[in-house]
């Protein structure tokens, strides 16, 4: 087998952030976690790992999920993308799909289909 898939969770909520990367290392993902979408765009290389996917935070301060998405999309890069929030609307729904993500998942998160968006992102090429 090869490695692991790289999980990349950008999320400012310390609590939701370290609950996910626990979560997905007992499911054996690689997890690199960030508390904002500029502390991802800084040190994140890997984001166009071949295994890899983005479970980003909708609602973060200075930079959303979709502004960051938008922007990642805009350099080339195609990591396949889950978004969170806490809050759904309309408006949120239809720009996510216009990005491309695999799911939108409300809050609190349900485990079982996190597993199920992440399975479908990895498979997408």
């Amino acid at each position: 087998m090869g490695e692991p898939a790289i999980i990349f969770v950008v999320d400012d909520d310390d609590v939701v952030r370290d609950s996910l990367k626990v979560l997905l290392e007992l499911r054996n993902y690689q997890v690199r976690d960030f508390s904002s979408a500029a502390a991802f765009l800084a040190g994140c290389a890997e984001a166009a790992a071949p295994a890899a996917c983005l479970l980003l935070d909708i609602h973060m301060p200075d930079m959303t999920g979709i502004e960051l998405l938008r922007r990642l999309r805009g350099e080339g890069v195609r990591t396949p993308a889950i978004l969170i929030t806490g809050r759904r609307d309309a408006a949120t729904q239809t720009q996510a799909q216009s990005l491309g993500v695999t799911a939108l998942l409300d809050k609190p998160i349900s485990h079982p289909a996190l597993f199920s968006a992440l399975e479908q992102a990895l498979k997408q090429p």
